[in-house]
């Protein structure tokens, strides 16, 4: 079994808004042709995510729209971003698209929860939430103190 496979089979539960869930399918087919890993590993959590109700997203679960504080290991640091869809995306404003490597790796994730996921140069990092906080997509987050 290789690392990427058993990270696959070890990956927590997840839980998306229908609204979500129908998005990311849709933003997983447009980057088929453009990033092939990408699409698969999207589609790959939609089809494995619990579906909730647009509007009925439990507290502390990472969906589109919220801020996230999270650990990443590869970087070897801990951030804080809003997870948004690719128009939206600034990174120096702390807004990251649904589109990028972290971002498809946290959606679904609920506070406390880890996930073994790819860097760009193929290697696993692991993507840890702490806290989320649920704000709509397009919804600036106030300026939080920076983490050490």
């Amino acid at each position: 079994m290789t690392a990427e496979s058993e990270a696959v089979a070890q990956r927590p539960p997840l839980l998306l808004s229908v609204a979500d869930h129908d998005r990311l399918v849709a933003l997983a087919g447009i980057m088929a042709r453009r990033n092939p890993l990408l699409s698969r590993l999207l589609l790959e959590e939609a089809d494995r995510a619990e579906l909730v109700p647009a509007g009925e997203l439990p507290a502390g679960t990472v969906g589109l729209g919220s801020q996230v504080e999270f650990r990443d290991t590869a970087a070897g640091e801990t951030r804080r971003v809003q997870l948004v869809l690719p128009g939206e995306a600034d990174i120096a404003a702390g807004r990251i698209s649904v589109l990028s490597l972290v971002g498809a790796g946290l959606i679904g994730l609920s506070e406390g929860q880890s996930i073994e996921w790819p860097t760009q140069d193929g290697r696993l990092r692991r993507l840890t939430v702490l806290h989320v906080e649920a704000l709509q997509p397009g919804t600036v987050p106030p300026n939080p103190p920076p983490l050490a």
